[in-house]
């Protein structure tokens, strides 16, 4: 690896574990705040806002990108976000919480492409180390945001989104001064093919501000019913990130709201290769995102039928079983199942399904607590999730895998593991679900 690639791996890595650190601090205390303060519905609109936000910004990306280059776009993003979160602590009421919340996602969203950019733009050999270390940091950055927002649970939201400021601002002063303005891509090439680089073409056309040309991707012939499965796998993702720091607000509030996600994390780093690895070696894809999602339907009654802290302790390390075998192994189905030729715009339609799925599960995350709560039923929104899961779970179990009598070789499960999973959402600057990777 060269310096210059070395260098902006450094502040890229460094960039996304500020997020993930910033991200993790704020969002289970403000949860649990808007939970316990007004209901959980509101506190899922609110958490909704950013994703709204961050979908639009995949609208605009290529545009500012076009404009701004690689660098500025990161720089002006994560600049929005970062006074966004700033703002947070100074305000009050459920719509203003709402605007800053939409900005803070459109934020992220304009910023972290170009982020997995850099590391689209490193060679073939040099691509699994680099996606395999931006997971990693992301996963340390998910565990210590958990931990500073546990200490800080009872700190007045001015302290707290300050320090949340000037995590961001460090996290765009160090990525913005530390990645190249283009990435590794000739930016005249790029956006003129078959022009002589480095040489300013007279009437070239440049990428529209704003263009929809993203939501071609989403009917991708034969693969849309996965895709669909998919947004249904991040609506209950989210509906654990949403859902777990009320559910610690009004059943164990002994326990910081960000109590789980260190378990969670913690779990996700250790666990994710081996158990990938040696299940993707003896089943098809298809059964081991079942197993994923038998798992998460396990923690959900745990959730809801326990209720007490160790209930919570057993879920959570049961829960991330979704996330370490349902995200590659569905990256490993899909690229079984759609031609090299639709592959470009499956992985738009991935983003999309699973911005959905994130979108419509903070929502309802929410009601339904409020409803379990209302019509004295504790923990039936688990108990509702947890059925949705099940039912997923059959279904994988069911499907037909591409080979469905073989399994993935053992260097399949590693690249899937090292790339697959790394580059969508092991770390965004939104908070995700658990390891949040990919798909």
């Amino acid at each position: 690896m060269t310096t210059e690639r070395r260098r902006a791996l450094i502040g890229v890595n460094a960039g996304i574990l500020l997020a993930n650190t910033g991200s993790f601090i704020w969002f289970p205390v403000l949860v649990a705040t808007l939970g316990g303060t007004g209901s959980g519905f509101w506190a899922g609109v609110v958490m909704c806002m950013t994703y709204i936000g961050r979908l639009l910004a995949t609208f605009v990306y290529e545009g500012l990108a076009a404009r701004l280059r690689v660098r500025g776009a990161v720089f002006l993003g994560t600049a929005v976000e970062a006074v966004a979160l700033g703002l947070m602590g100074f305000t009050d009421g459920l719509p203003a919480y709402g605007i800053l919340a939409f900005f803070i996602g459109f934020g992220s969203g304009a910023s972290f492409p170009g982020l997995k950019n850099i590391l689209v733009s490193f060679p073939d050999s040099e691509r699994p180390k680099a996606f395999s270390t931006f997971q990693m940091c992301g996963q340390v950055g998910l565990f210590g945001g958990a931990l500073l927002g546990g200490l800080m649970a009872g700190v007045d939201l001015r302290t707290l989104f300050t320090l949340v400021f000037a995590i961001f601002l460090v996290y765009c002063l160090v990525a913005s001064s530390f990645i190249p303005r283009d990435g590794f891509t000739d930016p005249d090439r790029a956006e003129a093919p078959g022009k002589q680089p480095g040489k300013q073409q007279a009437g070239r056309t440049r990428a529209p501000l704003f263009s929809t040309a993203v939501l071609k991707g989403i009917e991708v012939r034969g693969a849309t019913r996965y895709f669909l499965l998919s947004a249904v796998f991040w609506f209950l993702s989210i509906s654990f990130v949403v859902g777990i720091p009320l559910h610690m607000q009004e059943f164990v509030d002994q326990w910081a709201p960000s109590a789980p996600f260190w378990i969670t994390g913690l779990s996700v780093l250790v666990l994710q290769y081996p158990v990938f690895k040696f299940l993707i070696r003896h089943l098809r894809p298809g059964a081991v995102m079942a197993v994923g999602l038998t798992g998460m339907t396990a923690a959900f009654l745990a959730f809801g039928a326990g209720r007490t802290a160790p209930w919570v302790v057993v879920g959570c390390l049961v829960v991330v079983l979704g996330e370490i075998l349902f995200v590659p192994s569905f990256d490993i189905w899909v690229a079984r199942k759609v031609p090299e030729d639709r592959l470009a715009k499956a992985m738009g339609a991935m983003h999309f399904f699973r911005s959905a799925g994130n979108m419509i599960g903070s929502l309802l995350a929410g009601a339904l607590f409020d409803l379990s709560r209302n019509a004295g039923v504790p923990g039936g929104n688990w108990y509702v999730t947890a059925a949705v899961a099940a039912v997923c779970a059959v279904i994988c179990l069911l499907s037909r895998d591409e080979d469905n009598d073989s399994a993935v070789s053992v260097p399949d499960a590693a690249a899937a593991t090292a790339t697959a999973t790394a580059p969508e959402a092991a770390a965004e600057p939104v908070p995700q679900p658990a390891n949040a990777a990919s798909a």
